[in-house]
């Protein structure tokens, strides 16, 4: 007989297999970034050998800590010096998921039985703001997703000042986090805990304040936090700039809500979601618009432990009993299937699992791993995005773009092999003019080129 705990550790287990899995082939098949995989690796590297976070591949000499505030990322730096490589990352990235879903099995199966449990703790695994951050290598945010969860269930068994307390390492995790914490703290104000909740809304206040005027301008280059403007500003009317474009805008709310079946809508925990997602549209930049990513994930556990908070207010509702009765015993198996049924037709990324054909990694990722072969261990190289990754954890690595040129790092590698890889600004231009620089082939294979510098004595 499972028990609530078995069950959610089991589920989680389930999960944690498919996320690795996913990840782990990704990587193997060349399909990782250095946007963002490479970065983040270079920055833990620099922890775990007790040096600043700095990341070659972001800029040279580039201290992370200048462009977001995740000090929390300096604990995996005790893993990485045990395994230093990306697929570390990887790893520690779905279990982070897959413990956020512990949490959120074993509330529903506390209010509604195992069977219940187990169901929603699958949705929530398959729940397209989970896997989309599963598929995009790896983010901090992975440690915002279990803290998050632990928070939104305190708040659905009204344990307040516990989640109060829970909510304060999300401020190490990125400096958004902030707004997650000051809606916590508002929701627990107006629950009666009155000194807790404004307390919390004070330090998280404070909190943003201190990491985007001070501590990240002071690691950054230019002494400023690049995301106050990212593009053009939208259109000055505040209401049509949070709605515009409606469609994107609303296809990410209906990707949101359609998984917990709207029940989500039921409980004043969805609230919390609402200052992360209202700076999501407020922002210039067309990706924090958009369903894909990994932005959606720390909202994801807000909203499931709300679906389930939601439906034990419709239960104690006036409706008739046999109705309610009904909807409690319906709504697990269909939250499972809101998740299921587009994995399994191919939507989302853990449906490529179900395919024979993607274990088998394409010949040409053979013969590209050969090329980079030929680079020694500790060499200076500039990477193009699809290659930085495969090179992070044994080279200094930086992108293939003119301001890494002019440090004359001895390598050059570019072309990466995979699905229609689109290089990053200034990359595609640089990669044309290699020979300009002094680079001359010296292998390809795989899709790819390596050069090397023709004066490797000026080196990075």
């Amino acid at each position: 007989m499972f028990s609530p705990r078995r069950v959610s550790w089991t589920v989680a287990a389930v999960l944690f297999t498919a996320y690795s899995t996913l990840s782990l082939e990704r990587h193997r098949r060349m399909e990782s970034t250095g946007y963002d995989l490479g970065i983040f690796e270079q920055a833990v590297r620099g922890y775990a050998h007790f040096r600043a976070p700095v990341s070659d591949y972001k800029g040279p000499g580039f201290n992370v800590l200048g462009d977001h505030f995740h000090p929390i990322l300096a604990v995996i730096a005790p893993l990485y010096r045990l395994a230093p490589s990306p697929v570390t990352l990887l790893v520690v990235q779905a279990a982070l998921l897959a413990l956020s879903a512990v949490l959120v099995t074993r509330l529903g199966a506390e209010w509604y039985g195992v069977r219940a449990g187990a169901c929603v703790g699958f949705g929530y695994g398959l729940a397209w703001g989970i896997q989309q951050a599963v598929v995009f290598d790896f983010h901090e945010v992975a440690f915002a997703v279990p803290l998050a969860a632990r928070c939104a269930v305190l708040l659905a068994l009204h344990r307040e000042r516990a989640a109060a307390a829970w909510s304060l390492p999300l401020l190490l995790v990125k400096e958004d986090q902030a707004l997650i914490v000051a809606a916590i703290g508002v929701l627990v104000f107006c629950r009666g805990e009155r000194k807790v909740g404004a307390l919390l809304v004070v330090i998280a206040v404070a909190a943003a304040a201190l990491t985007t005027l001070v501590i990240i301008p002071a690691f950054n280059p230019s002494h400023s936090y690049a995301y106050f403007g990212v593009a053009e500003p939208g259109p000055a009317n505040p209401i049509l700039r949070l709605i515009e474009p409606v469609t994107t805008k609303a296809s990410t709310v209906l990707a949101l809500l359609a998984p917990t079946l709207f029940l989500c809508l039921r409980s004043p925990l969805a609230l919390i979601a609402v200052p992360t997602l209202a700076a999501r549209f407020w922002a210039a930049n067309p990706l924090l618009w958009e369903p894909r990513f990994h932005y959606s994930a720390v909202l994801v556990p807000v909203l499931f432990a709300a679906a389930l908070d939601g439906l034990r207010l419709l239960r104690a509702s006036r409706l008739p009993q046999r109705l309610t009765g009904a909807v409690q015993a319906a709504v697990p198996v269909l939250v499972l299937a809101a998740g299921l049924v587009p994995t399994v037709i191919g939507s989302q990324p853990l449906g490529r699992l179900a395919h024979a054909s993607y274990g088998h990694v394409p010949s040409r990722v053979a013969a590209a791993r050969r090329v980079l072969a030929i680079i020694p261990d500790g060499a200076a190289v500039a990477a193009s995005n699809r290659l930085a990754p495969q090179l992070t954890g044994r080279c200094r690595v930086f992108r293939v773009v003119p301001v890494m040129l002019a440090l004359r790092p001895e390598w050059a590698v570019a072309a990466p092999p995979g699905p229609a890889p689109t290089p990053l600004n200034g990359e595609g231009a640089t990669i044309k003019r290699l020979a300009l620089w002094g680079y001359r082939p010296v292998a390809s294979g795989g899709g790819i080129v390596l050069y090397r510098l023709q004066n490797p004595a000026r080196t990075a």
